[in-house]
């Protein structure tokens, strides 16, 4: 169960909205097979290492680190498989959240005279699908923040980089683990960031680019609507300037009519329930403090990274962020220093 828990960790946030599940098969004390979710979440772990095992896998143990799936989709449920296969024992950690397969599988195998067992390193097992059981549970995506600042906690304006290329790698990786990247227009208007995974082999998990901007205020020179024809971008709006949307839409952009409260401004939770409607169960935002302010007044982050560069800047037309540390440090319960090698920078994990 070890192995297989390994095998889920490393293929965790790349199997989009479905879990990063590790299955192993073994048979006379040795094994025979493995398997983890395939990237974007198909075929599944099971299907992968009875593939692999095709030849033995009667009277063989399965061990999974989640219940298998017990309903169609898009692929048949992973009970059949084994059923069909002939294993013996199946024994998994933990349950699945997912209300069309939670506990069903258990009584579908013992049916089958499948010998199942569950609870196998679960507390281990939990670590991994922290993200998964949140959304399953509540129908919302798990929202991630991320913030960088001088050792004085200040922020520039403008794309001016303040931590160093080691810390920025890091943020990186942090896209290619994410399906979406939340932002606002002014973050895209006064940095021109890209927003997308440059680390190599990981550029195929940049993630889609949500944009909250309710007046379409977005500059159009800007990298993210040129770029839009190659990465994908959704934006937020409630504008009816008819050039500005035929413009943006014929650079690619997917357009989101979205409906303001009575403060004339977005409610964000609702959403963020509309993108977990529409399949994206993971977000990272990136945008300046006021987003960020507004985000954590309604305790909507499940976790934030927060990166401290050793550089000092002045306060002359900066934007001091000391709230947010202290709001922070308010907000969660748990909180480490991250323990990588960002030479001079500190970074900061609350969750």
């Amino acid at each position: 169960m070890k192995i297989a828990i390994n095998l889920a960790a490393n293929r965790s946030g790349y199997t989009g909205s479905n879990p990063s599940v590790g299955c192993v098969i073994v048979k006379n004390d040795k094994i025979l097979s493995f398997g983890a979710t395939n990237i974007n979440g198909r075929p599944h772990a099971e299907t992968i290492a009875l593939k692999n095992n095709r030849k033995n896998n009667k009277g063989a143990t399965v061990y999974v680190t989640l219940e298998p799936c017990s309903h169609y989709g898009k692929t048949p449920p992973c009970t059949k498989a084994l059923i069909k296969a002939k294993v013996k024992k199946v024994i998994y950690s933990i349950d699945d959240k997912d209300s069309r397969s939670f506990k069903r599988s258990k009584k579908i195998l013992i049916s089958n005279k499948i010998i199942t067992k569950s609870g196998l390193l679960k507390n281990q097992a939990n670590k991994i699908y922290k993200k998964y059981n949140f959304t399953k549970k509540n129908n919302f995506p798990y929202v991630t923040g991320k913030l960088a600042s001088s050792y004085n906690l200040l922020i520039e304006k403008g794309n001016k980089y303040i931590t160093n290329q080691y810390s920025r790698m890091t943020s990186h990786q942090l896209r290619s683990k994410n399906q979406g990247l939340l932002t606002s227009y002014k973050t895209i208007n006064a940095d021109n960031p890209k927003l997308n995974c440059r680390i190599n082999g990981l550029e195929k998990f940049s993630p889609i680019i949500i944009v909250i901007d309710k007046d379409l205020k977005i500059k159009l020179n800007t990298l993210i609507v040129k770029n839009s024809a190659k990465s994908k971008v959704l934006i937020f709006h409630n504008s009816n300037n008819l050039l500005k949307i035929k413009k943006l839409k014929k650079n690619g952009v997917k357009l989101i009519y979205f409906k303001t409260e009575e403060t004339n401004y977005f409610d964000l939770k609702k959403i963020f329930k509309k993108i977990y409607k529409l399949g994206i169960h993971s977000v990272l935002v990136e945008s300046g403090s006021q987003l960020t302010r507004k985000l954590l007044s309604k305790s909507l982050f499940n976790e934030f990274y927060f990166y401290r560069s050793n550089k000092m800047l002045n306060y002359r037309e900066k934007i001091n962020v000391l709230d947010i540390k202290r709001k922070l440090d308010k907000n969660f319960k748990n909180k480490d220093f991250v323990n990588t090698y960002l030479d001079k920078d500190k970074l900061m994990h609350y969750y």
